[in-house]
């Protein structure tokens, strides 16, 4: 018999929360290649679901402008973004030593497009941010992106352009303090490595550790300088299921919430810690998964949501519908709506993943140990981190950028309400019955899990 309270039904707060949802019908026309686990196609599968559900009708839909250079060298070198901005499988062979300098091959392959699944999936969730900054919306969600291996100079673990480093690094223009939040069952190495001499970002990585890729995520792997204590990691073991991840999430994010005060929370909800994920090795089910996201948003705080990790891809789009939904304050039915996609969820057309009977080797002292160690930790912080806070310039209402051929371009992003309405889906644009399969851009490849 297991020694952890069982999970208590989904948290759905009464209070009406705006929610901004960034979607990009090209996003599903990108392909890693064949046989690759990474396939974008499950984004696009997961808006059909949300569509079909209906919850387009209780949320503003939002096609985000694409990343520029510029903003994706907030973060990266310039001689990064400007190889991947050029390399392409035609040209590939004339970089000659940058696809070992950049980390690009077997893992982070380089693929037709490339460059524009990134700009869409980081903008996105600059987008979000910018929104949130502005107070146009209290959740931001954007399923493309989460991409959290991406380091400053190089691919790693399927990413190639890290949209959340991008996405703090605006919320930082406007709050103090940011939480990053991981539960993809990787480390999130990339995000952790960016601000892991600061004490203006808290990363929180639960991640399964030992002989895994990538490899980091230790206890004992909490910051340096003024970020010592300000990164938390939870290095799990095969097989945690709902209550003994409940038992270690709730008690340390709580202690976070109590001891950093953040402004503003980044929520990375990677769907390989579900059960049965094809490179995953935990047990969550799908409301186990979900009930993270709803412990986060019951704090009440800007929030931006982000995919991530997810190679079971009929599971992954079961468990983003269902945790839009929950973001929308409103818990699904069971029973799938048709959709583009339904013959994925065959044989009982459920929204439900189902945890299996794997042997959990995470025992209630190994957890204890964990849990009172990151508390110890967090008792060593300070209540406000050592920041000056200034005044934050107003944002202009566009501001001009020189694309590459020389053209000045309108940047609307953070501009004004009419700028943001313009970006805004008209309802009769999001209907039930949305095929976005048709006139894609590169709508050509078999999405079939294998």
């Amino acid at each position: 018999m297991s020694s952890f309270a069982p999970l208590d039904p989904p948290i759905v707060s009464s209070q009406k929360q705006r929610v901004a949802y960034y979607y990009d019908p090209d996003v599903g026309n990108y392909s890693y290649g064949h046989g690759h686990s990474m396939k974008p196609h499950r984004i696009r599968m997961a808006h059909s679901l949300v569509t079909n559900y209906g919850l387009y009708k209780k949320m503003e839909v939002y096609r985000a402008r694409p990343a520029t250079k510029r903003e994706m060298t907030r973060f990266h070198t310039d001689e990064y973004v400007d190889f991947l901005s050029r390399v392409s499988p035609e040209n590939i062979a004339t970089f000659g030593s940058d696809q070992l300098k950049f980390n690009v091959g077997d893992d982070c392959p380089v693929y037709d497009g490339l460059f524009e699944f990134c700009g869409i999936s980081a903008g996105g969730s600059v987008d979000g941010a910018s929104r949130l900054n502005q107070q146009q919306c209290d959740i931001a969600i954007n399923w493309a992106g989460g991409l959290h291996h991406a380091k400053k100079s190089e691919a790693s673990g399927f990413c190639y352009i890290n949209d959340i480093v991008l996405g703090i690094l605006e919320l930082l223009r406007y709050h103090a303090r940011v939480l990053y939040i991981d539960i993809d069952c990787h480390h999130g190495d990339g995000v952790e490595e960016a601000f892991y001499t600061t004490d203006r970002v808290m990363t929180c990585s639960f991640h399964k550790y030992g002989q895994f890729f990538p490899g980091t995520g230790q206890l004992r792997d909490i910051g340096i300088g003024k970020g010592k204590d300000y990164a938390v990691n939870v290095p799990l073991r095969d097989g945690i299921d709902d209550a003994t991840y409940k038992s270690v999430f709730e008690p340390i994010i709580s202690g976070i919430m109590e001891w950093y005060r953040p402004a503003a929370v980044v929520l990375q909800c990677g769907a390989d810690s579900l059960s049965g994920d094809r490179l995953g090795v935990l047990n969550l089910s799908m409301k186990g998964h979900a009930n993270c996201v709803s412990f986060v948003k019951s704090f009440g705080l800007p929030m931006l949501v982000v995919g991530g990790g997810g190679y079971t891809i009929r599971n992954v789009a079961r468990t983003w519908t269902y945790e839009t939904g929950l973001l929308l304050g409103q818990i699904l039915g069971p029973e799938l709506p048709y959709n583009d996609y339904y013959e994925y969820y065959g044989p009982d057309y459920q929204l439900d993943v189902r945890p299996s009977n794997m042997q959990n080797a995470n025992n209630k002292e190994y957890l204890d140990h964990i849990r009172s160690s990151v508390l110890e930790n967090l008792s060593r912080t300070q209540f406000v981190p050592s920041i000056q806070m200034v005044d934050v310039p107003r944002d202009a209402p566009e501001e001009d950028s020189v694309d590459e051929d020389g053209e000045v371009s309108k940047d609307t992003r953070g501009g004004s309400q009419e700028a943001w309405d313009s970006h805004v889906q008209a309802e009769g644009e999001l209907s039930d019955s949305e095929d976005e399969g048709e006139d894609g851009r590169r709508d050509i490849h078999n999405y079939g899990e294998e």
